[in-house]
């Protein structure tokens, strides 16, 4: 009897030693340094979306997101400032990025097309300038507000303008008046649309996806294919990115069939889209 103890003893001080070196398995940690993205102001409701997704897939990754103007964007990263990937709303100032030696010119990190956009002209909901047609904001004392030159949004405005003066409809005085009509010009779309909602200013021309139906603040008026202009956001891996396959990993994902259905739900065209 007591020799059966003796070897159930024994047996359990076996066990107990192999169960402490086995190491115990935990859930992969969020990665102590966050994944930052720097994203052009109309992207942020659709980024911080993609966003979310992203990281319910992907939970050890943590994601900061650094929303602005593209110039600002383009700038921050020439001076030096840290990102892993940048989204930009054109080329122009992906460029500045790929001049600065912070992104790739070509190669698999290369910039490449995740949406596209188009311009409307934005109102105040209860309209007090009367403007009903894109004649009318050249009207006298219409106050209209744009982003500034620099500003993607604002470059993508001058040329529909420009657009516009080169036709019978509207003649070459059109964009000279309708500009003499700015009261302000902002370093941002996203700032536009707010002066605009809250009545600062009559008239004001911001991407479609600033401007959703469910914005009961403002009204719309669009802009004819024939004027507009085709906008276009490149996305890339910043070259000294600290994490590289995590922003290859969300590139990919944006570029997914699910990453593409949620910038649609926020107003804006597939890649592929023309």
């Amino acid at each position: 009897m007591r020799k059966s103890w003796i070897a159930l003893l024994a047996m359990l001080l076996l066990m107990g030693c192999a169960q402490a070196r086995t190491p115990s398995v935990q859930p992969a940690a969020p990665s102590s340094e966050p994944l930052t993205v720097m994203a052009a102001a109309s992207l942020k409701d659709a980024f911080e979306a993609l966003g979310a997704d992203f990281r319910a897939q992907h939970p050890a990754t943590s994601i900061t997101f650094n929303f602005a103007g593209s110039q600002q964007l383009a700038q921050q990263l020439v001076e030096g400032a840290p990102g892993d990937l940048f989204a930009a709303a054109n080329q122009r100032q992906m460029d500045v990025a790929v001049a600065g030696g912070r992104v790739a010119a070509d190669g698999a990190d290369a910039p490449s097309i995740f949406a596209r956009n188009r311009l409307v002209v934005v109102l105040p909901a209860d309209n007090p300038a009367a403007i009903e047609s894109l004649q009318d904001l050249a009207k006298p004392g219409v106050k209209l507000v744009l982003a500034a030159e620099s500003v993607p949004a604002g470059q993508y405005a001058l040329e529909f303008l420009a657009n516009a003066s080169a036709t019978a409809d509207y003649t070459e005085a059109y964009s000279p008046t309708v500009l003499s009509n700015v009261v302000s010009y902002e370093t941002n779309v996203r700032s536009v649309l707010t002066k605009v909602a809250l009545g600062e200013a009559d008239a004001g021309i911001v991407y479609a996806s600033d401007a959703p139906a469910s914005n009961t603040q403002v009204a719309t008026l669009p802009i004819p294919d024939a004027l507009n202009v085709p906008v276009s956001y490149p996305i890339a891996l910043v070259l000294d990115s600290t994490q590289p396959q995590a922003a290859r990993d969300f590139v990919k994902y944006v570029l997914s069939a699910e990453g593409q259905a949620t910038l649609a739900r926020f107003g804006f065209l597939g890649a592929a889209e023309p």
